[in-house]
């Protein structure tokens, strides 16, 4: 999908604006000998910009307005390495509020609803991001924040909230815990919007059945405003995005060549009106696709595919290279298995060798001996490597109030 030419000028005006800063990016560009950009073909010429980058830069060297105009910092949750360092003018909170509501308007929410926000406060964007989105609505919000899972249904009990934000690792948690307590009739939701990591069908299909309620993937990252940039709508064909708001191309993620629509690659992500922190060609390491054509709801906005996964969420074992959502499409074939699982690699000095551990969740109904051998079979065939499985009772594994980590793999660990 290339720029139109509204982009084109804004694309323009943004990297004339930075080369007027003493910004990280003013300083690079006017050293590369980039004055601005025509055509489609000096965009793709243009660098990309990185996390590497914004870490280089820490704390404030990609600020691109001066101090006075900045109204607010936030920091991603990522927890290696120096944390990034966002700051925001007045007009990029206002613009991101727009686009949160723009969001919950394409969910089917309205100023009628009660939004029961769970994610974090604080440096972090998702929580104030989906009350700022609700407030620009003119809904009631209910920011409760993450954790106190008591506080949570009590609240969504006693004010009979209809709408849950939350990420997908904590909504399930919630489903289950409604369920075990047999407190289905008494709340109201009626709608549910999750981000912040990539979840299974079978996660999916959990919840919705769990909570009865209809779901929505937001999408978005610190770096580039926050969650809200994108949303599914109910037809669940994609994600639209805000392309008054940003650009996305998809490209090669070894090559860096950008990939024609529908090919699946890695998600690139320019801002277009972006004041305190512009970015260009940012490298998100999101695994998707543009879906070609227009959505059957009508909207006029362009889509992404669902969040396969992240570039850098690969890892290798006995040489075979795996991704968390093959483990995930693997698993969704086996009968009885939840949506719960962990994987567990170490390497096994005595023997030389890696050991690769996958521990997960079935119903009581299925031989857990039997489960645990199809598995192992599928892995062997399907992926290439036989791993040691452990299957455990349904609600063993531990629940998180954040994004649940998948892989823990000690390897690297010192």
């Amino acid at each position: 999908m290339e720029l139109t030419n509204i982009q084109l000028e804004q694309v323009d005006a943004q990297i004339k604006r930075l080369l007027n800063t003493d910004s990280y990016y003013g300083n690079i560009y006017r050293k590369k000998g980039i004055d601005g950009v025509t055509s489609q073909e000096d965009f793709e010429k243009l660098p990309f910009s990185s996390k590497d980058d914004l870490r280089n830069a820490y704390p404030l060297g990609i600020q691109a307005v001066p101090d006075e105009d900045v109204v607010r910092i936030h920091s991603s949750s990522g927890t290696t390495g120096k944390p990034v360092i966002i700051p925001y003018t007045a007009k990029d909170v206002d613009d991101w509020a727009i686009m949160f509501a723009r969001c919950y308007e394409t969910a089917g929410i309205t100023k009628k609803d009660r939004i029961q926000i769970t994610p974090g406060y604080g440096l972090w964007t998702a929580g104030i991001g989906f009350q700022a989105g609700c407030e620009k609505l003119g809904a009631m919000a209910v920011p409760l924040g993450p954790g106190n899972t008591e506080k949570q249904l009590q609240m969504m009990i006693d004010l009979q909230s209809t709408v849950i934000t939350a990420t997908s690792s904590y909504a399930l948690l919630l489903a289950e815990e409604i369920n075990r307590r047999g407190l289905k009739d008494k709340i109201n939701l009626k709608k549910g919007v999750f981000g912040s990591e990539r979840w299974s069908d079978k996660m999916r299909e959990t919840i919705r059945e769990s909570l009865g309620i209809e779901l929505y993937d937001i999408y978005g990252l610190t770096e580039i405003y926050g969650p809200g940039i994108g949303i599914t709508c109910k037809n669940e064909c994609g994600i639209h995005y805000w392309d008054d708001y940003v650009y996305i191309e998809i490209i090669d993620p070894v090559t860096g060549k950008p990939v024609p629509d529908g090919e699946e690659g890695e998600i690139v992500i320019t801002t277009l009106v972006k004041e305190g922190a512009p970015l260009i060609r940012f490298r998100t390491h999101d695994i998707s696709r543009i879906i070609p054509g227009t959505c059957a709801c009508g909207s006029k906005y362009p889509r992404l595919d669902i969040i396969k996964g992240r570039s850098d969420d690969m890892f290798k074992v006995h040489g075979v290279n795996m991704f968390p959502s093959q483990i995930e499409d693997l698993l969704s074939n086996v009968d009885g298995v939840s949506s719960e699982y962990n994987v567990t690699i170490a390497h096994d000095d005595s023997k030389n060798k890696d050991i690769m551990i996958v521990t997960v969740e079935a119903e009581g109904r299925v031989d857990f001996e039997k489960t645990g051998a199809t598995i192992r079979e599928l892995f062997k065939s399907r992926i290439g490597v036989t791993p040691k499985i452990t299957v455990v009772p349904a609600g063993t594994l531990p629940r998180s109030e954040k994004k649940t980590k998948r892989v823990i793999d000690y390897r690297y660990n010192n």
